[in-house]
């Protein structure tokens, strides 16, 4: 069977909110943007509970339902969203290809996209340890209780003592940034020193409020779906020794991996996959090729800078679209 075909001025691969901004923006340029949905449709913002740092709700709001709020913004002014896998791109000429597929797992190519611009929103996953309890719920206790973002969800931890789990910079900054509100923070690194920047290091272990358990890994979280976590199971790997840690809050930060890997060896990307941008643009080195959100940050990471960068991201695309229509017109005349 021939696949569907598809052919679109604007293609935004992604459903975060730099991929719904972007086709606000660009479905309200009427460039009727098409957007992929990708695997976890509405990004991370659908696995956080309560967002209260994301300006216009005083009183908070859910991270599903402002995602669906977005989503139903871009359709308002005529975004086309579909669920399609994309397993393979070809960017070596306008218009570039995108080949789909209806799961990951799926061997047939049933849809080809074409299109004229194209804007990377795929985010980026945080890390985590894949041991029991860590699930999002109802499975585990992500979202209540376990974390992957400080920023995010510190502030629900006011006067809980909670647990950092990891030894880079990463976990050091969420260590520190977690003092504010917890009552006490300990660290739980696996090896016998961080990896972490001296500076940010030395910064960890003299507060009065952070305590370091080294060569220790953590096994399983534990809790109730009533209060959330009660504590982890410990092994230490020194001793062989494995008990039980009373704990409110389990932070991972073990890293973000950008989802990135369609893109190796075609787009510019630094050495953990973050895509590179050109100056104060969106850019990538692939004129029409756009990159915003956590695919493209990896310092920021927050939904309010990932819609900004899907802001960019469009508007670029609307000027290179108009310039290049501009230069094909003139040719023709």
């Amino acid at each position: 069977m021939e696949p569907n075909r598809i052919q679109k001025k604007v293609v935004i691969l992604g459903s975060g909110p730099a991929g719904l901004t972007a086709a606000i923006y660009a479905s309200r340029a009427q460039l009727e943007p098409l957007v992929i949905d990708g695997p976890q449709p509405g990004g991370q913002l659908t696995i956080t509970t309560d967002v209260e740092n994301y300006p216009g709700f005083s009183e908070g709001i859910m991270g599903p339902a402002l995602m669906d709020e977005f989503r139903k913004q871009s359709e308002r002014f005529g975004t086309e969203i579909i669920n399609v896998w994309i397993d393979s791109v070809d960017l070596s000429k306008r218009p570039f290809t995108l080949y789909g597929k209806s799961s990951q797992d799926a061997e047939e190519i049933t849809t080809t996209i074409e299109a004229e611009t194209l804007i990377i929103a795929t985010g980026a996953s945080a890390k985590w340890l894949g041991i029991p309890g860590e699930d999002p719920v109802p499975n585990g206790f992500g979202g209540n209780g376990v974390s992957a973002c400080a920023t995010c969800d510190g502030f629900f931890f006011r006067g809980k003592p909670i647990v950092v789990v990891g030894g880079g910079d990463t976990a050091m900054e969420e260590a520190l940034f977690l003092t504010k509100f917890a009552s006490e923070v300990t660290v739980i690194h696996r090896r016998d020193e961080f990896r972490a920047s001296k500076i940010m290091a030395d910064r960890v272990l003299s507060h009065e409020k952070i305590k370091v358990l080294w060569n220790t890994e953590v096994k399983e979280i534990h809790g109730t779906k009533e209060t959330g976590v009660e504590r982890v199971t410990l092994f230490n790997a020194e001793t062989n020794a494995t008990y039980d840690y009373e704990t409110q809050g389990v932070f991972i930060a073990i890293g973000h991996k950008p989802n990135t890997d369609l893109f190796k060896g075609v787009l510019d990307m630094d050495e953990t996959g973050y895509l590179k941008t050109e100056g104060r643009t969106m850019e990538t080195n692939i004129p029409g090729v756009f990159a915003c959100g956590d695919a493209q940050d990896s310092y920021y990471r927050q939904a309010i800078t990932a819609a900004g960068t899907g802001c960019m991201a469009a508007i670029d695309a609307e000027r290179f679209l108009a310039e290049h229509e501009s230069e094909a017109g003139a040719a023709a005349s």
